[in-house]
């Protein structure tokens, strides 16, 4: 029996299995439903593990009581409509339906093709996946979508190039050439750990940068055997059976439609150069209060999604007014009410998907979890080598069921931080196993708020695929991700290569 024929009855079998799965929605609810019974059993128990973020035990809280009802139905639609995925997903696509629907992003694809090799698509997609991170959650509405069309237009198929983005953007979401916010974010969390032995030390924003530079490399050409090798022939009997009328056409470009996307090219162009001459001054207001750009706290960060709509929507008009696609302001309307059309799925999962996250997190189950998993690794007391890739496992597994990555930092660095730099670990060398141990499973759980999102763009090519089909092109990714990818960071360590800034390997234990 050939390794890869088992393999392929392993994915076969997940498949089958995972499609037999409930509906997205349905396992949220479930899920909401199992937190409140869970909630409501542990609440009367106590436990030892310290919540690092009020140095108190940890406690339970019970959902199902009068009050915490109450609360819930009174906060239940502020609770969908303050869902953060939601805003982003629907915004970013009203601009980029209009730049769809008016033509300009199959016309603009079409002349990147023209000159793209077709043997160097996969790593081209995966790049730009992973350099879609600085612009926060982009790739999600943008690159992965954008992926299939362009795998389908060069006649590969364009599940294929699904699975390849959203490796790059969700699996590889800690390797990346460019600084982005999460950058200075997880610093945050690490200096605040690291100051409980060391009150003096301060820790770069840019303390794993080396590393995440180098992993892209190892990424994108892990994601680029990946697909070729492994996914595409696997989908090689999958028939392409959605709907003709959604599935873009790219015919040859007429001479009206070329002056169209030149003009169209040069209004995002000035878009661009516009924004750039806005953000360049120091006292710039897009800047935050200390002049950065990649701070949570500079309004550019918070600006992404309205740039990614003003910067598809003008182009887009400019396009459909040119190549004649519109012809008024209502065709401009029908093409933003065609793009929420397709969204309708995904924003009844988001009210689940919400409604299970707030009480998920107000439960306190959650923060359970992760510290007794952090405390358990630490009773073991293993050598140092084995805790950094028990770290990363633990954070993987923990990431199943706690999406956000500050979320999981915020209670697993004050616990690992200070245990390692006792080990003389420094705290760059943990986070950064932490941010590995978080990325490679991103693309495996249906409980991420983009996972369900990712099976509606599936669907536009593929009309039966489910969480199943998902889930079996995209674990060869994951385990692969995390075994490389934690071998690397061995490999790094062993050889003492800086992480990053003012990064360094062994801290000297007070």
């Amino acid at each position: 029996m050939s390794t890869t024929n088992w393999t392929s009855r392993a994915l076969d079998k997940i498949e089958r299995v995972g499609n037999k799965l409930p509906d997205p929605a349905v396992i949220f609810l479930i899920s909401l439903i199992i937190v409140w019974v869970l909630s409501a059993l542990l609440s009367g128990s106590s436990f030892s593990a310290i919540d690092p973020r009020t140095d108190a035990p940890v406690v339970v809280n019970n959902l199902l009581t009068g009050a915490s009802l109450a609360d819930f139905l009174s906060r239940m639609v502020t609770i969908f409509t303050g869902f953060a995925p939601l805003g982003v997903v629907l915004v970013a696509m009203l601009g980029v339906g209009v730049a769809e629907h008016s033509g300009f992003i199959n016309a603009g694809l079409k002349r990147m093709l023209d000159s793209t090799p077709k043997m160097l698509l996969t790593p081209s997609i995966i790049l730009v996946a992973i350099v879609s991170h600085t612009a926060t959650d982009a790739g999600y509405v943008l690159v992965i979508p954008l992926a299939g069309v362009i795998f389908y237009a060069m006649g590969r198929h364009p599940l294929a190039g699904i699975a390849a983005a959203f490796a790059g953007v969700s699996g590889g979401f800690s390797a990346n050439f460019v600084p982005s916010a999460i950058d200075p974010l997880l610093q945050s969390f690490t200096q605040s750990a690291a100051q409980i032995i060391d009150p003096n030390i301060q820790i770069n924003p840019l303390n794993n940068w080396f590393f995440t530079g180098a992993s892209s490399i190892l990424i994108i050409l892990l994601g680029w055997w990946l697909t070729d090798k492994v996914i595409e022939p696997r989908l090689k009997d999958t028939p392409v059976d959605g709907d003709p009328d959604e599935i873009p056409k790219f015919d040859e470009l007429g001479k009206k439609e070329l002056t169209a996307l030149r003009f169209a090219g040069l209004t995002m162009l000035i878009g661009i150069v516009l924004l750039v001459m806005a953000v360049w001054p120091e006292d710039s207001a897009l800047r935050a209060p200390d002049g950065k750009l990649a701070s949570f706290s500079a309004p550019l960060m918070h600006s992404i999604v309205p740039l990614i709509f003003l910067l598809f929507i003008l182009p887009g008009v400019v396009y459909g007014y040119l190549a004649g696609t519109f012809k008024s302001s209502k065709d401009v309307i029908g093409a933003m009410s065609k793009s929420m059309g397709s969204m309708s799925y995904y924003v009844v999962m988001a009210f689940f998907c919400a409604l299970f996250i707030d009480a998920f997190g107000k439960s306190n189950l959650g923060a359970l979890l992760a510290i007794e998993g952090a405390q358990l690794l630490k009773t073991l007391q293993l050598p140092s080598m084995v805790t950094i890739v028990g770290l990363v496992f633990l954070t993987a597994f923990v990431n199943l069921f706690v999406g956000s990555a500050s979320a999981k930092w915020a209670l697993l660095g004050p616990i690992f931080v200070p245990m390692l730099m006792q080990l003389n670990i420094s705290p760059d060398l943990t986070q950064a196993a932490y941010r590995l141990g978080d990325s490679s499973s991103n693309i495996i759980t249906p409980l991420m708020p983009y996972f369900p999102l990712v099976v509606v763009y599936c669907q536009r090519y593929v009309k039966s695929t489910g969480i199943g089909t998902l889930l079996s092109l995209m674990l060869p990714f994951s385990i692969c991700i995390i075994i490389a990818w934690t071998a690397f960071l061995l490999i790094y360590w062993a050889l003492g290569i800086p992480l990053g800034i003012q990064a360094s390997y062994v801290y000297p234990a007070p």
